[in-house]
């Protein structure tokens, strides 16, 4: 399964962990990726989907509708 947000586009970020003799050794961030069962009011049913957190509060402010418009997305292309 990928480590990628498909409402916001999150993905994994890579970089180094830097000691304090600045040794670095490689290091990735993986995004706070969750399975929710959301309800679509204007569709009268329910869409599982894989999203960060982030995303998620900003579904819960505007409706998942509304937020898949303003990113330009459509519902299948989500589920």
């Amino acid at each position: 399964m990928s480590k990628v947000c498909k409402l916001s586009g999150k993905k994994p970020q890579v970089g180094y962990n830097v000691s304090h003799a600045h040794n670095k050794t490689k290091k990735r961030w993986l995004p706070n990726l969750q399975k929710k069962r959301i309800f679509v009011p204007e569709l009268n049913r329910w869409v599982r989907i894989r999203l960060s957190v982030k995303a998620l509060r900003t579904v819960e402010k505007k409706g998942l509708l509304a937020y898949l418009k303003s990113q330009g997305l459509t519902l299948k292309d989500v589920t």
